[in-house]
């Protein structure tokens, strides 16, 4: 396994970092990492010698191409959304440009992230994220449509993560904070109005950390008959509820819950009728959708290995929430 070359894309990413760090670890793999802005990679990880930089705009990866030729294993992290031809243009033109520029006999094994959000519960492709989804989710659906039926499929491992937490809150953080971990401070806003409503809608997690571990293993074990050809894998935690969420919320903050109300899937949809609300297509989907679990589930624990956060408790104390004061 010495002397392997990976190449880590969106390596400045909350996901990215926790894969340097896990790679850094556990192998002498030499890491290619792509990078727009170099100044947000620790300095640590910019002076060692096993890494080499690769710094520009996956869109520009063309300025590597000898670089990008001699890589046996590609972790693609790097994505893009808001704009819709920002979106096309990295999330499935530049991507389809970097797999023509590797050697596919050098090749061994590629790790491309997606997002669970074009998969149904039974981890099928759902239709419905082509129809209403952000430019973000169709380029997602398209892009691994067309990966799978590429000469590289059967090199690659399709990973779609769930909910992802990472990083730390306060004026220091190791890693890159998550845009969900960024989003806790925001909790203190809500929970007080949360408590006073049920809603049994089911979701799944993940840290960034356990994402790293699983890739790890992916690549380390691609030799495994189990483990060979394009296969694909719903990264999260075993799903829980937004109401056993909340529970837990209201738990460590010692609030206290007199009363709920339910929110059923018909009266989230009565009120997006009434309401002025204003909702994208894919929000309206959602509501009506109501549940974001799947089956099969992967975590670390798939692998005989042990989660890093496994509870939302875990997800919670690690990210260093404060606790709040409302009663």
């Amino acid at each position: 396994m010495a002397y392997k070359n990976l190449l880590i894309t969106g390596s400045n990413g909350c996901v990215g970092q926790y894969l340097i760090d896990w790679f850094l670890k556990n192998t002498q793999f030499r890491l290619y990492l792509m990078v727009r802005d170099r100044s947000k990679l620790p300095l640590s990880v910019q002076k060692d010698k096993r890494v080499k930089l690769i710094i520009c705009d996956i869109r520009e990866s063309n300025k590597y191409k000898k670089e990008i030729s001699q890589v046996n294993y590609l972790i693609h992290t790097a994505t893009a959304w808001g704009d819709p031809q920002r979106a096309y243009e990295v999330n499935i033109k530049a991507f389809e440009e970097l797999l023509e520029m590797l050697d596919i006999k050098k090749l061994e094994k590629i790790i491309y992230f997606s997002t669970a959000s074009i998969l149904n519960t039974n981890t099928k492709l759902m239709r419905e994220s082509l129809i209403y989804g952000t430019e973000y989710i169709k380029t997602k659906y398209k892009c691994f449509e067309r990966l799978r039926e590429s000469s590289f499929a059967d090199k690659t491992f399709a990973v779609f993560p769930t909910l992802v937490f990472g990083g730390t809150l306060g004026k220091y953080s190791k890693y890159p904070v998550s845009y969900l971990t960024s989003g806790l401070k925001e909790i203190g806003k809500w929970l007080w109005l949360a408590r006073f409503l049920k809603l049994d809608s089911k979701f799944h997690f993940i840290h960034a950390k356990d994402i790293a571990q699983i890739c790890g293993f992916l690549i380390k074990n691609h030799k495994e008959a189990k483990y060979k050809g394009f296969k694909k894998f719903v990264l999260g935690q075993k799903f829980i509820s937004i109401d056993d969420a909340i529970n837990i919320l209201l738990k460590r903050n010692k609030m206290k819950r007199y009363f709920a109300i339910p929110l059923t899937r018909k009266i989230l949809k009565l009120l997006l009728r009434i309401l002025p609300i204003e909702t994208t297509p894919w929000d309206s989907f959602s509501i009506k959708k109501y549940d974001f679990n799947h089956v099969p589930i992967t975590n670390p624990e798939t692998f005989t290995l042990k989660s890093y956060a496994k509870s939302l408790n875990d997800i919670l104390r690690l990210s260093k929430l404060p606790r709040i004061n409302i009663n």
